[in-house]
C-alpha cells in the first residue's frame, strides 16, 4: 500500500476493527428493519418502473445538490419531458445522474449481480459525458470548501488507482473476503471509494450510486429506490467531517465506528422516509384509479394510470407511446382527465404538457 499524504489506503475490512459493538448493532437492527419495510412496500407497487422513474429522479436531484447543482422541482420534471430548450445546466446534471444510476442497475442485472469496475467507469462516462476511465495521472487533491486548504491527497499514479480499485471490486463482489453485515460493508465501500477518488470528477455522485446499487446486490432492495443523498445533503458537514476523521486518525476504531454509525443512521432514516413516500404514492394511485373508474369508466386502463405516475409531468407523446394509441386519441384522453381534475393542462410556447398535481405535491413533501 502506498502512502498518500498521511493516510494509507487500507485493505478491507480494516485490520483489527470490531464492528459488533452494542451501539452499532442497535443501529444496524434499525437500518435492517426499515430497509426490509421499504423492500416490501416497494414491491406492492404494480409497476416498478413508476418507482424507479420518480424516486430515482428525486435521488438524482438530491445527489446533484450535494455538489451544488441546484434545480427546482419544476425544472426537474420539465427536464423529464425531454424538451431540449427547457433543460437548464443543473437539470442536465440531474438527468445524467438518473441515466447513470439506471445504467448501473441494468448492467448489474445483466452481469448476474456483479458490480464491476467496468460498470463504475460506465457511470462516470454517462455522468460526465466523457470517454475517460480511472485517473492515470496525479494532481487530484481534496480541499476544504471554506479555506481552500488541502485536506486529503488520494492516490496519485494510475497504477495505484487501478490496484486499489481492483481490490475494492473484489471486496464488493467476493463474499468470501468478508463476513460483515452488508450495510456495514456498504459504509466501508463508500469510504474506500471516496478515498481512492478514482475519477477526475463526479466521485461523490458515483460513490452514492455505488451505495444504493450495493444494497440491491446484497438483496436488501429489489430496485435502487433509496434516497440516501437527501440525508447526506442535510448532514453535509458531518458527512465530510467523518469521512476525513477516519483518514486523519487511522487506525482509530472510534473514527471508523462514528463513520459507520452515520451511514447506518442514513440508511434507516432514508428508508423510513421512502416507505412513507411509497405508501403515499400507493394511496394516491388507488384514489386516482377510483376517480377514473367513477368519472371516466370507458377511459380507465392500468397503462394510462401507470403513465400518470411514471411521469409526474406527461405529454401526449408519452401516452401515445405507452398505450400504443394514436396521437389524437392520446390528446383526447389527457384533455378528458383534465376536465375531471385528475391532471392540469399547461402550455409553454408550442409545447403542451399535463401535470399530476397531487403526485408532484407528494414528492415535494418528501424534500422537507
Amino acid at each position: 500500500m502506498a502512502l498518500q499524504g498521511n493516510y494509507v489506503i487500507p485493505e478491507l475490512p480494516p485490520a483489527g476493527m470490531d464492528f459488533h459493538t452494542p451501539e452499532l448493532l442497535k443501529a444496524l437492527v434499525t437500518a435492517h428493519r426499515h430497509l426490509a419495510e421499504l423492500k416490501g412496500c416497494a414491491a406492492s407497487i404494480p409497476n416498478q418502473g413508476i418507482l424507479i422513474n420518480t424516486l430515482v429522479l428525486q435521488e438524482a436531484k438530491a445527489s446533484s445538490e450535494v455538489e451544488s447543482y441546484v434545480t427546482t422541482q419544476d425544472e426537474l420534471f420539465q427536464a423529464d419531458l425531454h424538451i431540449a430548450e427547457w433543460m437548464s445546466p443543473a437539470a442536465k446534471e440531474v438527468s445524467r445522474y438518473r441515466e447513470a444510476l439506471m445504467h448501473g442497475f441494468e448492467r448489474m442485472r445483466e452481469q448476474q449481480g456483479i458490480l464491476s469496475n467496468g460498470t463504475l467507469i460506465g457511470l462516470f462516462q454517462l455522468l460526465k459525458n466523457s470517454s475517460e476511465a480511472f485517473r492515470s495521472s496525479g494532481g487530484t487533491v481534496l480541499k476544504n470548501e471554506g479555506t481552500g486548504a488541502t485536506v486529503f491527497v488520494p492516490p496519485q499514479d494510475g497504477e495505484s488507482v487501478l490496484a486499489h480499485m481492483q481490490a475494492l471490486e473484489r471486496f464488493i463482489n467476493d463474499e468470501t473476503v468478508c463476513d460483515l453485515d452488508p450495510i456495514i460493508k456498504m459504509a466501508l465501500i463508500h469510504h474506500q471509494f471516496e478515498s481512492i477518488h478514482p475519477f477526475s470528477d463526479g466521485n461523490g455522485r458515483i460513490g452514492r450510486i455505488l451505495c444504493v446499487l450495493y444494497l440491491v446486490q446484497a438483496g436488501l432492495l429489489n430496485t435502487p429506490v433509496l434516497y440516501l443523498s437527501r440525508y447526506i445533503n442535510q448532514h453535509k458537514g458531518d458527512y465530510y467531517r467523518l469521512l476525513q476523521a477516519v483518514r486523519d486518525e487511522t487506525p482509530n476504531a472510534a473514527a471508523w465506528h462514528d463513520w459507520v454509525r452515520f451511514m447506518l443512521y442514513a440508511v434507516a432514516e432514508t428508508a423510513q422516509r421512502a416507505v412513507q413516500l411509497v405508501g403515499g404514492m400507493r394511496e394516491l394511485m388507488a384514489e386516482t384509479k377510483r376517480r377514473m373508474r367513477t368519472n371516466l369508466p370507458k377511459l380507465y386502463s392500468q397503462d394510462l394510470l401507470n403513465n400518470l405516475f411514471r411521469h409526474p409531468y406527461t405529454r401526449i407523446e408519452f401516452v401515445q407511446r405507452d398505450l400504443s394509441i394514436t396521437r389524437q386519441t392520446a390528446a383526447r384522453y389527457l384533455r378528458q382527465l383534465a376536465q375531471v381534475g385528475l391532471v392540469q393542462e399547461h402550455s409553454q410556447g408550442k409545447h403542451l404538457y399535463f401535470i399530476n398535481v397531487p403526485l408532484v405535491q407528494l414528492l415535494a413533501q418528501g424534500e422537507h
